[in-house]
Formats: C-alpha cells, sequence, structure tokens
C-alpha cells in the first residue's frame, strides 16, 4: 500500500483463518489484551471466533487462557 491507501489511523479488519481482510483502510490496530498498536505489516496474531488481534504470542495465550477459566 502508498501512503494514500494506508491513512494513519486504526484500520477496521476482519479476521479469517490464515488471513484478514480490511474492512476500513488504517494503519494499525490495537492488540486486545495489551493495548498496543501493531501495524498491519506485523499483525501476525488473531482469534478468529473473537475478532481480535494480538501483538504477542503471549497476549494471544493469555486471551486464550482467560476464556478457558470464565467456561
Amino acid at each position: 500500500m502508498n501512503r494514500i491507501d494506508n491513512p494513519g489511523g486504526e484500520a477496521e479488519i476482519v479476521y479469517g483463518d490464515g488471513e484478514f481482510h480490511i474492512v476500513k483502510p488504517g494503519a494499525y490496530v490495537t492488540c486486545a489484551v495489551t493495548g498496543v498498536r501493531i501495524s498491519l505489516d506485523e499483525l501476525r496474531y488473531w482469534n478468529v471466533d473473537l475478532q481480535e488481534a494480538y501483538a504477542t504470542p503471549e497476549a494471544s495465550l493469555k486471551r486464550h487462557r482467560e476464556r478457558q477459566g470464565a467456561e
């Protein structure tokens, strides 16, 4: 993407299995656990069912463990 296609705000993403689709262009998404901004180029971890992004594998594992305790 070039700068015109990639505005500086938060993107809206639909997370799928192994891929994501950009609904609203932006420069980043926010980690659902840590609140850290994740550039779209760095986005590697998300949960399809919860439609959440995670900054690190540790953040993803933390959310998974939280959900296991809630069930």
